[in-house]
């Protein structure tokens, strides 16, 4: 059953309450992917998403890592991925992406059209448009 949500996020400023809004939307799903046009404000909110799920470090971009680990303060590990530079599923597939998704620990992907039937069908969608400094957050959520 698909269950959706849309939050509205007014400015950066409230951009962490929008982030808890969404991580309460997650229930057990794990696999987070993040659509958006370039600019969109995809990085910055897998760093406030991390930031709600235990993340202490510094969150940056995977554009040319194509993934970053970073831990919770329990040493779990949370993977961010962006598909971006990619230019075919197999590349994806290429990076372990099945084995990081299937982990059972947080996975938030950036452009995870690339990543194609690989993506988990179960993957939590959140599709983000802009209107000026407005960020609207539509979530999917298959349950």
């Amino acid at each position: 059953m698909e269950n959706g949500s849309i939050i509205e996020c007014n400015g950066i400023d409230n951009l962490d309450a929008a982030a808890k809004k969404i991580n309460g939307l997650f229930g057990k799903q794990k696999v987070i992917a993040l659509y958006g046009e370039m600019g969109a404000g995809k990085t910055t909110l897998v760093k406030a998403l991390c930031m709600n799920v235990g993340v202490a470090e510094a969150v940056n971009s995977p554009t040319f890592t194509i993934v970053n680990i970073y831990h919770t303060a329990r040493r779990e590990p949370v993977y961010h991925f962006d598909f971006y530079r990619t230019k075919s599923e197999k590349e994806v597939y290429d990076t372990g992406f099945e084995e990081y998704a299937g982990s059972g620990y947080y996975c938030f992907i950036e452009w995870p059209e690339k990543a194609g039937s690989l993506l988990p069908d179960d993957a939590v969608k959140i599709f983000i448009e802009t209107r000026d400094e407005k960020r609207i957050f539509k979530i999917s959520v298959i349950k």
